[in-house]
């Protein structure tokens, strides 16, 4: 039988522009293609420190298997950690269609004064955009806008600071540093609050919204006993995103 060909993993070239070199791991994520099968090929626990996700990261690159939205930032995460002058956070979206509630999230790009995103769904509007807005609330609409054309209401948008250059870090992912209740607010009041938070964020002030302390999250999964890590894996094993 004839093996699948394995996508080699984008190496960034100095002749490479930062927009080319986005383009080509947005590539890469296509061709390791979405997962369809309703099984989760990797584990990804958000609170975990950003050195055990690059680790999880380094894993996909070796097994080539096809991933989901939450790894798809986390691998985004990682291909990108090279370049300190791009920063990452995380955008998630709470929509509603059909009388059921879905969540996604996409990796949120700055460089330059410019937004954009890299990412994985299902649908070709809803993970990667190129780096042309200018503002955060700009690529905001633009992915609101996109989910109307297949019927979602976006409800709720949350948006985390930017990731740290530091592959080896115990810090983990702010995730929702900022939450707004889109739907229940005008799209002056929203661009009001994200450009507020955008502005924070590229100075550099704004601080995680949950204290951190390494040496109690090791102390916590040591403590717990090989039936209760089994149970938790069991736990994570049976979540399933809706992207």
């Amino acid at each position: 039988c004839v093996q699948p060909s394995v996508p080699p993993v984008p190496k960034y070239k100095l002749s490479m522009s930062i927009p080319e070199w986005l383009q080509a791991i947005q590539t890469y994520m296509k061709m390791l293609q979405y997962n369809h099968t309703g099984t989760q090929f990797f584990e990804i626990r958000k609170n975990r420190p950003l050195r055990g996700l690059m680790e999880t990261a380094k894993e996909m690159t070796r097994e080539s298997l096809p991933i989901k939205c939450l790894e798809a930032v986390i691998l985004g995460i990682y291909l990108m950690n090279g370049q300190p002058s791009v920063e990452r956070f995380p955008i998630s979206f709470k929509t509603h269609f059909s009388g059921n509630c879905f969540h996604h999230v996409v990796l949120g790009i700055y460089y330059n004064g410019q937004y954009g995103s890299l990412g994985m769904s299902r649908r070709s509007e809803l993970m990667d955009k190129p780096l042309t807005y200018r503002t955060l609330s700009d690529l905001i609409f633009e992915f609101e806008d996109s989910y109307k054309k297949y019927f979602h209401s976006v409800k709720k948008v949350k948006i985390g600071l930017y990731v740290p250059h530091e592959p080896h870090s115990f810090q983990p992912i702010e995730w929702k540093q900022l939450v707004l209740n889109v739907s229940k607010m005008t799209r002056t009041e929203v661009r009001k609050e994200l450009e507020k938070f955008a502005r924070g964020m590229r100075m550099k002030i704004l601080k995680p919204s949950s204290a951190y302390s390494p040496m109690k999250e090791r102390s916590r999964h040591k403590s717990s006993s090989p039936c209760q890590r089994q149970a938790s894996l069991q736990r994570c094993a049976g979540r399933r995103d809706k992207s």
